[in-house]
């Protein structure tokens, strides 16, 4: 039954997992940090968009980055000429869509833990005359480690599981756009259920096992008050 499965869906799952959650990574740590110190009557509004995907339900999401990234947009007109490709229907669309879906799972935890930290310990490095880029990263970071794993772990498992956004944007085409999601619906669509059922269980094990790392993070890494 392996030996039939076709992988492919589930390698491009994982390279799309592993891009989006890097990116996520250096978008989302500037503005959880910013969000966590913020005293800026904007932070509100900000964190309510950020949080949007919580609550917006995916094919509303999927349609409107449709809209946004296609051709005629601006966003997407600017991709094809700076690139001659489309955003959408491509895996570089899955990626900026699965970077916004995302998102919360990725400065949520990193937004609480640097609050955790407080401004104590950032106020003794700059006694020590370490630079605000020292003082963040040699003191800052390696107390928002819990932040940084937890962020990791749920970015990755989310970007592996989606599905109405991806199919949204990048629709079903097998080496692009085609991730493991899609391609368990496509086999019980066409009564494959061995094939889905194989699928599903990567999916299940592995989100099985990304909830018990988050656990374990969170036992082994307690929040540390400034």
């Amino acid at each position: 039954m392996i030996g039939a499965l076709d992988l492919g869906p589930l390698w491009l799952t994982l390279r799309l997992a592993a891009i989006s959650t890097l990116i996520l990574l250096i978008l989302g740590t500037p503005l959880a940090w910013w969000l966590a110190h913020t005293g800026s009557r904007a932070k509100s509004v900000i964190e309510a968009v950020t949080a949007l995907p919580l609550v917006l339900p995916p094919t509303v999401l999927g349609f409107y980055l449709l809209v946004f990234l296609s051709p005629g947009s601006a966003i997407g007109g600017m991709w094809v000429r700076m690139t001659g490709e489309n955003l959408t229907f491509s895996f570089s669309g899955l990626v900026v869509a699965t970077v916004i879906y995302a998102l919360p799972f990725t400065v949520q935890p990193l937004q609480a833990s640097f609050e955790s930290i407080g401004r104590a310990p950032l106020e003794a490095a700059a006694t020590l005359r370490a630079s605000g880029w020292d003082a963040f990263f040699t003191v800052a970071t390696p107390m928002a480690l819990r932040g940084y794993l937890t962020a990791v772990v749920l970015s990755f498992a989310h970007a592996i599981g989606e599905f109405g956004v991806v199919l949204m944007v990048g629709g079903n085409i097998p080496g692009r756009t085609k991730v493991i999601s899609i391609a368990i619906y496509e086999h019980v669509e066409t009564l494959e259920y061995a094939q889905a059922h194989m699928l599903s269980l990567i999916l299940l094990v592995f989100s099985f096992v990304a909830l018990v790392a988050v656990y374990s993070i969170n036992r082994r890494f307690p929040l540390r008050v400034g």
